[in-house]
């Protein structure tokens, strides 16, 4: 197939991209910046830009959506333009255009509470309930691609859980950061229990998906390696394997939550030039446990995960030292 896949210079795009290119689709990309993925046709344009979402859009068969706006912070428009109205007017372009199947990823965080979640399948997404506008809005978009689903146009919804790896600077990079600067704590014992999903087995499930798309379309997934861990032995094991010092403070995870709510409340009046360093948000998914039922993830896109988490935190480990880095004893 020939096959569009948005936010392709991001980490998960690019291994994405890769997967579907390896899987044999020829592959068309959309992004802000070149993709830097080998044997891909680039084509450079942003999610606010109809005009250049239908030019992207025009001649493929299928799409990958993984283009966002993904943030602790920033302008709520700015998350609204991007992950909503941009998700609408790529549905709007290719059903027009002809497009067969339509992956949208989306995050597990969309239907989030705050709430502990063990062994759940996948429940509908909530913009009204969704922590953050990362989550409502990706919550609203991912309705509206749920709801696009028709007979020649097949969606589905996949939720990779914390994605991490080699390269990763959106989970990796904050721990090792906040590690190193002595900025990262461990919320109450460090015992609640998460999933997470290493970045080779998120993008062999997109093209799971995208292969299954048509038997299986209008359903939501939840993507994870399936081994649930105590957050902080996994905060330990990313940290040891990038060659810092886990973290040793702790710190309750009731006064990390009400921090986090007065950090958000002045970062909206005067924001800062980085991200927060606690939010509610943050402060909730790293003290309650959230892990998920994959039975039905596997059998629905004939999909197992290839990398066990030790293994990930291997590569991860093999990465650091190839640039340099030297590890604490």
């Amino acid at each position: 197939m020939r096959v569009l896949v948005t936010g392709a210079s991001g980490f998960l795009g690019r291994a994405v991209a890769a997967a579907v290119r390896d899987a044999g689709h020829e592959v068309r990309t959309f992004q802000r910046r070149p993709s830097g993925v080998d044997g891909v046709i680039d084509v450079l344009g942003t999610m606010t830009d109809p005009a250049a979402v239908r030019s992207a859009v025009d001649g493929v068969e299928a799409v990958v959506h993984l283009a966002a706006k993904v943030s602790l912070a920033g302008d709520p428009a700015d998350f609204e333009r991007v992950n909503v109205d941009g998700t609408r007017d790529l549905l709007a372009a290719a059903r027009a255009g002809g497009v067969a199947r339509f992956v949208f990823v989306s995050s597990p965080s969309v239907a989030h509470t705050g709430a502990s979640i063990a062994g759940d399948d996948a429940t509908p997404a909530s913009p009204e309930t969704a922590r953050g506008d990362y989550a409502r809005t990706k919550a609203a978009a991912e309705r509206l691609a749920l709801a696009a689903d028709a007979p020649g146009f097949a969606v589905v919804a996949v939720r990779p859980h914390l994605v991490w790896g080699p390269g990763d600077e959106q989970l990796v990079g904050r721990i090792v950061d906040r590690a190193r600067s002595g900025r990262l704590p461990v919320l109450d014992s460090g015992a609640a229990l998460i999933d997470t999903c290493y970045v080779d087995n998120a993008a062999t499930a997109m093209v799971a998906a995208l292969h299954r798309a048509e038997a299986v379309h209008g359903q939501a997934y939840v993507v994870t390696n399936g081994e649930p861990r105590p957050v902080g032995e996994l905060l330990a094991g990313i940290c040891t394997a990038s060659g810092v010092a886990a973290p040793r403070w702790h710190l309750p995870a009731a006064l990390a939550r009400a921090a986090g709510s007065a950090i958000e409340a002045v970062w909206r009046v005067r924001p800062g030039t980085d991200e927060p360093p606690m939010t509610r948000f943050l402060a909730e998914q790293l003290s309650t446990s959230h892990w998920f039922d994959q039975r039905r993830t596997r059998a629905d896109l004939d999909w197992t995960p290839s990398v066990s988490i030790d293994q990930g935190l291997r590569a991860l480990a093999a990465a650091a030292d190839a640039d340099g880095h030297i590890r604490r004893p």
